[in-house]
């Protein structure tokens, strides 16, 4: 499962600066409650490129909007939430300006320069 999910975020990175990678279940008894570093219930930001993602930089826990800071060029953002959760990245602080939200088990690989907060959205 984990080369798999390393071989998708390396053929979407090199696909372009924005993709999306989707968490796939099993029936296995592995610990799938974290992804990539990133607690079950969490949104998670990795550093710039890391490549694949492996120890998030920020985690967020709650709803509602969370300004960020210096956050430039490509990173990943992986929504670890369950139960329908969405993640939303947007352009404004206090999280206006919001763009298409990313579904609960999902990850996008997006440029934050032009993002200043992230919003998690009760489902």
């Amino acid at each position: 499962m984990r080369k798999l999910i390393r071989t998708t975020a390396a053929l979407a990175i090199a696909s372009g600066t924005v993709a999306v990678m989707a968490f796939g279940s099993t029936a296995s008894a592995a610990p799938a409650d974290e992804w990539a570093g990133c607690p079950d219930g969490a949104v998670c930001i990795y550093p710039k490129d890391q490549d694949p993602a492996q120890k998030p930089s920020d985690i967020f826990y709650s709803y509602g909007a969370h300004n960020l800071s210096n956050q430039f060029g490509n990173h990943w953002v992986l929504n670890n939430q369950h139960s329908g959760a969405t993640a939303s990245l947007c352009t404004g602080s206090g999280g206006s300006g919001c763009g298409d939200p990313i579904a609960a088990k999902t990850g996008v690989y997006a440029d934050l320069g032009p993002i200043n907060s992230i919003t998690l959205n009760r489902p």
